[in-house]
């Protein structure tokens, strides 16, 4: 499945006038706020340096372990501490045996900017937040484990921002409907912005909430689906700042 080419307007004529205040803007985190998928990204590139496998290439390789990480997301959820159990289990698979105590401190040692939740701001995030926030409501909605997800946000020094957090294991319709009910959130004057459409976009509008779709060329790939080209519903843009436009 493949992430669709965007613009920077919605998929329908695009507003002739902001869309006015008062609105519910609902934010994902990761590959939205901040980088995070592209330090997993450098992980694995160091990964299968170190591997240096005799007879696989690394595509090989990645297919691999894109099948384990597939597998221990159903299993485990989401973030480092499953990332670096999926590196372990490839090595373990393709050496045909379990991995050594000084393997798994060398892996430890790739991901250290995992581990220690290092956060990369994408550019104008915290300057739209500031604007966005004397218009609409704000909230962030996260998946993953959640003292792993606070972490970063708290490193993010966003958190300010938000009217509410809300971290959950995973990201599904009834996520969304849920959220709505709970929060009394009127769902056609709300928004959820995101970079994945399997998580962000599309079940958000199941549940019948408009989205915002910013694309990130880094978004892992079990987060790619198809984003209807015809949903009137979907406003795609192409970087985080081009909000301030449309909001």
């Amino acid at each position: 499945m493949t992430t669709p080419t965007t613009r920077s307007t919605s998929t329908g004529p695009a507003p002739a006038t902001p869309i006015p205040p008062g609105q519910v803007l609902i934010f994902d985190a990761d590959d939205t706020l901040w980088e995070m998928n592209l330090l997993f990204e450098r992980v694995i590139e160091d990964y299968l340096d170190w591997l240096e496998h005799p007879t696989l290439d690394r595509t090989e390789i990645r297919r691999i372990l894109d099948d384990i990480e597939a597998a221990n997301a159903v299993t485990h959820g989401y973030g480092s501490k499953v990332f670096l159990r999926s590196l372990g289990e490839c090595l373990e698979h393709l050496r045909a045996r379990p991995a050594t105590a000084r393997e798994r401190a060398e892996i430890d040692e790739l991901a250290v900017a995992l581990i220690e939740h290092r956060v990369e701001l994408l550019p104008g995030v915290a300057q739209t937040l500031d604007t966005l926030g004397r218009r609409h409501q704000l909230r962030l909605l996260t998946k993953g484990d959640i003292d792993e997800q606070q972490r970063k946000i708290d490193a993010s020094n966003l958190a300010h921002h938000f009217a509410g957090i809300h971290i959950v294991a995973e990201k599904r319709v009834d996520t969304y409907v849920e959220l709505a009910a709970t929060h009394a959130l009127e769902p056609a004057s709300t928004w959820m912005i995101g970079n994945s459409p399997k998580s962000d976009i599309n079940p958000a509008r199941r549940a019948g909430m408009n989205a915002v779709f910013i694309p990130n060329e880094h978004t892992w790939v079990l987060e790619h689906d198809e984003v209807d080209p015809a949903d009137d519903g979907v406003l795609r843009l192409d970087a985080f700042t081009d909000l301030l436009t449309h909001f």
